[in-house]
């Protein structure tokens, strides 16, 4: 039987062909986006790989998918061209690229490859040429001729002024004593040198992109007899600082110097690891008030905060990013990280001064602007930068700021600009009390919060938490975005102004004129003990007009028979608070009667049973008032859905009939029973 098995399998595997037999080890980023390339340049013939060239420029991608249809590098438009994929080239008559490049040694394969001026100065030192062209197995990261050409005029003087030492020092530093190809070349490791065995750091990136010292890789993978060729967009150097060590030297970091010594961050910025440090300048620290500044400075934990969002958890090279990505900092924070041309953009804002800074332990990007996060912020702070500017300046007109300024651990319920676009409200007594009560005793986050809790006010009123499917309530008003955590306190932006409860059902009802009738009907049905008392109702609630609206000698007809009084009222009571907000498209609500209530939201219009409700949202104690304008009628009483169980009934009997039928024709013994059912349908 194992026989069998291995033979089976092994026919499987021969039918599947060569791939499935030597199944090889999956393809890294940069093999993905290469054979994207090759896929999209096929129709040009074999070995046709599509380029992406950013218009006006040199620069040009092999690109994944998603870029491809964009047509864009950073924002900028980019055109396609069709080239011999790395390690082949044309033949004169013949369509696409045929044929292999010739294997060469090193030497000869740097003039192939694009890096004659690589070639060149390899000529100009003693002993580097006889190693290129004699045995071994090299690899070396060779710079374009463009490469060469952009160094600084001084630092290429200085390099060919002294060709056997800084030249050959340079050349041996971009080079590795042994064969290296993509597939090895993993994110965040270290390749020794040829130089005294300085380090090269490499990433590999999941957009494809390969940095060497943050030096892009251009064409990978050109093996010679004696190695293997990659080529490189810069000039690299040895890196010998850490970040730490870098930050104190700099005069541009004198701020950010005190402030890494005063939070003791120092030890991550020289320890192991590869991170990139989006280092502020002096002139950012100066940016922001020095209120602010002082303060952070003096709360180590602020300060900790801050500077951890100024680091994130890997090297990201500005070479690596072709569009907008999200990092995540050492403060948990996520940044978006992207560009714009040649520009590096923080959360779309073009702040990085200086890029690419390579240290030991990862990369320094200078920015010009502070990355403060919320957790460094006091909540009038928050609030301020939010779309909740209107509540703020309320707060400030009735004297209430400092509570979001000061060290107390509060949350406030903040209602959005929008909330006031018919007016903004006169600040008087009941207004301060009421902008008390959207300040809770506490510093919440609405993932805890849970249905039924008790929130305390500043104003003294305890407001209570609805959790419903698809939305997160405090009495009336909803959450409508994502918390705001402060150092002291936290920012809940609201859909509306609260109005906490001021009373049970009964007195919301005894005290608005509208529901006269109601309050004189609930005590003739015996109610008035049920909505005074502690409980959670929705109470759709008819107004004077919706009584006034029946037939007079069925309003008394209505108001003499206790009963039926009580059956429909209690039909308009729902077994829960349900809010507005929680209401979404709609809410099948159980009634004390029974029966259930459809309580629709379209259009900011709430419905129930296809009714519209004149005002929503009256908060009680024990409940929420909704004002209709007529009387809602159990299932029982509707005309409509007698008229509906008749058609039913109609409806299964001449179902019925079809069945018997159907059979009456394969047995005549059952036509006097389909004759009955016949006769039942008549009638």
């Amino acid at each position: 039987m194992a026989l069998l098995v291995r033979l089976l399998s092994l026919g499987v595997a021969l039918a599947l062909g060569p791939a499935a037999t030597l199944a090889g080890p999956s393809k890294s980023p940069y093999q993905l986006v290469l054979q994207h390339s090759r896929l999209r340049g096929r129709q040009h013939g074999p070995n046709v790989c599509a380029v992406q060239k950013v218009i006006g420029t040199n620069k040009k991608y092999f690109t994944n998918c998603k870029q491809w249809y964009q047509r864009k590098i950073c924002g900028k438009s980019t055109v396609i061209s069709y080239e011999c994929c790395p390690g082949y080239e044309k033949v004169p008559g013949e369509k696409g690229c045929p044929a292999a490049l010739p294997l060469s040694n090193l030497y000869e394969t740097l003039g192939i490859v694009g890096s004659s001026t690589t070639q060149l100065y390899t000529d100009r030192t003693e002993k580097l040429r006889p190693e290129m062209e004699g045995p071994g197995s090299f690899t070396i990261f060779a710079p374009s001729n463009e490469a060469w050409a952009s160094l600084p005029a001084e630092v290429l003087d200085s390099l060919v002024s002294n060709v056997n030492i800084e030249l050959l020092n340079a050349l041996r530093y971009h080079m590795v004593d042994r064969r290296v190809l993509t597939d090895e070349l993993k994110h965040g490791m270290a390749l020794t040198s040829m130089y005294q065995n300085s380090n090269i750091q490499i990433h590999h990136y999941p957009n494809g992109i390969v940095t060497v010292n943050c030096a892009r890789l251009l064409k990978a993978d050109h093996h010679a007899t004696n190695g293997v060729v990659h080529l490189i967009d810069k000039v690299i150097s040895t890196v010998t600082n850490n970040i730490q060590q870098i930050i104190e030297i700099e005069d541009t970091f004198e701020t950010l110097r005190a402030a890494v010594a005063a939070s003791g961050l120092n030890t991550v910025l020289e320890g192991d690891g590869q991170f990139t440090l989006l280092a502020p300048t002096n002139e950012a620290f100066e940016k922001i008030p020095a209120e602010t500044l002082n303060r952070i400075l003096g709360d180590p934990e602020a300060l900790r905060d801050l500077l951890n969002n100024h680091i994130l958890k890997s090297a990201m090279c500005a070479e690596a990013i072709v569009a907008g990505m999200s990092m995540e900092t050492l403060q948990g924070t996520t940044l978006e990280v992207g560009c714009s041309g040649d520009m590096l953009t923080i959360n779309g804002k073009a702040v990085i001064s200086n890029k690419d800074i390579l240290a030991t332990n990862g990369v320094i990007h200078f920015i010009d602007e502070l990355l403060i996060p919320d957790s460094a912020k006091m909540l009038l702070e928050l609030a301020t930068e939010s779309d909740v500017s209107t509540a703020v300046d309320l707060l400030k007109q009735a004297g209430l700021s400092t509570h979001l300024s000061g060290k107390e651990k509060l949350t406030f319920l903040a209602p959005l600009n929008s909330v006031f676009k018919d007016g903004v409200p006169h600040i008087d007594a009941q207004m301060k009390n009421l902008l008390l009560n959207h300040i809770v005793k506490d510093q919440l986050a609405s993932k805890y919060l849970y249905h039924g809790q008790t929130l305390d006010t500043l104003g003294g009123k305890k407001l209570r938490v609805f959790v419903y499917r698809n939305s997160l309530c405090i009495e009336n008003s909803c959450i409508a975005a994502h918390d705001k955590r402060g150092r002291y306190g936290t920012l809940f932006t609201m859909d509306r102004m609260l109005t906490p409860p001021m009373g049970t059902v009964m007195d919301v009802l005894k005290g608005d004129n509208r529901f006269s009738m109601l309050v004189a009907a609930i005590q003739s049905a015996g109610l008035m003990e049920t909505l005074n008392r502690e409980g959670v109702y929705t109470v759709f609630a008819p107004t004077n007009e919706a009584f006034q609206a029946l037939p007079p000698e069925e309003l008394n007809r209505l108001l003499g028979n206790a009963e039926e009084l009580n059956n429909i009222l209690k039909y308009h009571i729902g077994d829960e608070i349900l809010v507005s907000g929680g209401i979404g498209a709609l809410v099948r609500l159980k009634s004390l009667q029974g029966d259930k209530l459809e309580v629709s939201s379209k259009n900011n219009v709430v419905s129930v049973n296809k009714e519209p409700v004149t005002e929503t949202d009256i908060m009680a104690t024990n409940g929420v008032v909704y004002a209709i304008t007529s009387i809602l009628q159990p299932p029982a009483n509707r005309p409509q859905e007698r008229g509906d169980e008749l058609a039913d009934s109609a409806l299964e009997i001449f179902k019925q009939a079809s069945a018997f039928s159907r059979a009456a024709q394969r047995s005549v013994r059952l036509a006097p029973v389909y004759q009955r059912l016949l006769e039942r349908m008549k009638h």
